[in-house]
């Protein structure tokens, strides 16, 4: 089955507003006319105002980071899935294995803003991967079985239409190391079949699911020649636009 290969960035804390201008400045006429994959860039809440404006009317989505659950309230410092909307936000990371490491994200709370995502009609972006310890242990396969399990609890396959998984090693996040396109691909797979169970083979097969973890414009080519790869979340590389390119268009 033919999947379109998203190719999102993700810009973490790093540009501020004029520096997303200059980005797009630079970035759009690089991928002006670039149909084969979808592209959308996820920069810092600060910075979406400037980054819809900047790609209006071009073919690169924007997305947030991350989201709340619940539509408004007593939630300082939060964004709910209505102000990513109206600020012009079709894309969504969420359960990023930062926000698991360093802010407290859990499965239970990937699920209820996957939950709000899909109700929004936002594309939710949900990452799930494994640290080095547990790969060391052989537990891979137990830790995306969880994550999954638990992400995609309760939701219909009807209401996951727009559903996308990133598998993310978190060992190879910003380390340089890279899992092998082969390593990648066995993993996508088991993603894939727990979206089976979860959401019906139909779904599952349309799923995509993509690889973050050090994409460059190196190594870019090799993992989205893998059948089971349908994109990258590309972090550090993404912050360059002639660098971002390079890898949308491996």
């Amino acid at each position: 089955m033919s999947r379109k290969k998203l190719m999102a960035a993700n810009w973490k804390m790093f540009k501020t507003p004029d520096q997303a201008r200059e980005f797009f400045r630079d970035f759009l006429p690089l991928v002006a006319g670039h149909d084969r994959d979808e592209i959308a860039v996820c920069p810092p809440f600060v910075c979406l105002p400037a980054a819809v404006e900047a790609a209006k009317g071009s073919n690169v989505a924007i997305g947030g980071q991350d989201m709340f659950w619940e539509q408004e309230g007593a939630f300082t410092g939060e964004v709910s899935t209505g102000m990513l909307l109206a600020v012009g936000c079709t894309h969504v990371i969420i359960g990023h294995s930062e926000r698991r490491q360093y802010f407290g994200e859990s499965d239970d709370t990937v699920n209820l803003k996957l939950k709000a995502a899909l109700a929004a009609g936002l594309t939710p972006i949900v990452c799930v991967g494994e640290v080095l310890e547990e790969r060391e242990a052989n537990l891979t396969e137990d830790v995306l079985r969880r994550q999954c399990l638990r992400a995609f609890h309760a939701i219909s396959g009807k209401k996951a239409t727009k559903l996308v998984v990133a598998y993310e090693p978190v060992w190879a996040i910003g380390t340089g190391k890279t899992a092998t396109p082969q390593l990648a691909s066995e993993a996508h797979a088991l993603i894939r079949g727990e979206a089976a169970k979860a959401f019906g083979q139909e779904l599952a097969d349309k799923l995509r699911i993509l690889y973050g973890g050090s994409v460059k414009p190196e190594n870019a080519k090799a993992l989205m020649a893998e059948e089971e790869i349908d994109g990258a979340l590309v972090g550090g590389a993404s912050l360059d636009p002639r660098s971002f390119a390079a890898i949308v268009k491996y």
